[in-house]
């Protein structure tokens, strides 16, 4: 990835111009004036709808009544988390009608990897907009942003200043699709765990990159328990038929969870790299496998069972997906169908959470309970927080 260093064009001239003060240590909340996103679908607010085609109806449902680049029937929790920092929904870097990126960008597209695949979108479901090329979009946008502002009002209005890159709050959630393209190619557990420490190095050094371009602050997701994804037990349960109490793939759970401990580790190596950095590791996977484990106890119900599919067991189907129409008759009918109240149900499509999920993470990852160190989301730029444990 080193070459992307240079695609961005850096030079040390450039990186002194663009390590500005911080700001202070003690102040109690951290006024982020934008945010950068780099991800994959739980982060997705627009860009592979952009590239791809929209998602189509019943997505975005229970907010926006329309689809809006979601594979979600609300909000995901990017979105949560810039209501909870007074900030606009982010725009999708790719999405270029009706855009306004004065408070940042959103790098992530559904089916993105850490690591670039061998495959298109359309034989394997991936997109093509992995880590490394998200990361190129930023350099791109950080550069671009300032030499149109110079020139018009009107970029003024819709382009952040140079000083937000530094002073933003930069959050990543992908990892995911990284495991489950190995399994979906037949590799074992084995296999997969074998390649993700090649994914953690190539994560680390997108956070490296960064930081060499002024970014401070990291808000950083682990990966959730893919093994109680309907998407994956459906297409892969057959081949190990471990499960737990809640009906979950254990393998598949188990290879992510050493993914998580990777990252954390990694997170713990960069603070020591880079000592203008505060990097806030944040345990999503606890609390996604809460609503599997005890839905009843946080107002959710069939937790394996999708909201918006078709047929079977976990009201999911590869062929036949949310929002699949067929033709009876010379009519268009919808047949991938929407369950009647999203709100009490965590997933939403097979392969994503519902906005009532979203939502429930969200709540409890901004307090700091779940993150290490174990401080809140408003106070994610502090370099001296309380020990870590």
């Amino acid at each position: 990835m080193g070459s992307h260093m240079l695609m961005c064009g850096l030079t040390l001239t450039t990186l002194f111009s663009m390590i500005s003060v911080s700001m202070a240590d003690d102040k109690s909340v951290c006024n982020f004036p934008a945010i950068f996103n780099f991800g994959d679908s739980n982060s997705d607010t627009g860009g592979l709808s952009a590239a791809f085609g929209q998602a189509p109806p019943p997505h975005g449902e229970s907010y926006f009544h329309h689809p809006a680049g979601r594979y979600c029937d609300g909000r995901v929790i990017i979105d949560f988390i810039a209501q909870k920092l007074g900030l606009p929904l982010l725009s999708a870097y790719l999405d270029s009608v009706g855009t306004n990126f004065s408070h940042g960008a959103n790098f992530a597209t559904a089916g993105s990897t850490v690591r670039p695949q061998n495959t298109t979108l359309r034989q394997g479901g991936f997109s093509p907009i992995s880590l490394d090329v998200q990361f190129v979009e930023f350099c791109e946008f950080q550069n671009r942003t300032q030499t149109f502002r110079a020139q018009n009002e009107v970029f003024k209005s819709l382009l952040p200043p140079a000083e937000y890159f530094n002073d933003a709050l930069y959050t990543f959630d992908i990892g995911q699709n990284d495991l489950t393209s190995g399994y979906f190619s037949n590799m074992s557990v084995t296999e997969v765990k074998a390649y993700i420490p090649d994914v953690l190095l190539q994560l680390s050094n997108t956070i490296r990159y960064i930081y060499a371009r002024g970014g401070r602050y990291f808000w950083i997701h682990n990966t959730g328990p893919v093994g109680c994804l309907p998407y994956v037990i459906d297409r892969l349960l057959v081949r190990t038929p471990d499960v737990d109490a809640a009906g979950c793939a254990t393998p598949f759970n188990e290879v992510a969870q050493v993914f998580n401990e990777g990252l954390k580790q990694s997170v713990m190596e960069l603070r020591k790299e880079l000592p203008l950095a505060a990097l806030t590791y944040v345990d999503v996977y606890t609390l996604k496998y809460e609503m599997f484990t005890n839905p009843s106890k946080h107002g959710f119900v069939d937790p394996l069972r999708a909201c918006c599919g078709h047929g079977g067991k976990y009201n999911y189907n590869a062929n036949i997906g949310c929002g699949a129409m067929k033709n009876v008759n010379g009519t268009q009918i919808m047949i991938g169908k929407a369950c009647k109240d999203p709100g009490v149900k965590v997933i939403w499509d097979g392969v994503h959470f519902t906005q009532a999920a979203n939502k429930f993470i969200t709540e409890h990852i901004e307090t700091g309970a779940f993150s290490d160190p174990p401080i809140p989301l408003k106070m994610a730029c502090l370099r001296n927080p309380p020990t870590s444990h």
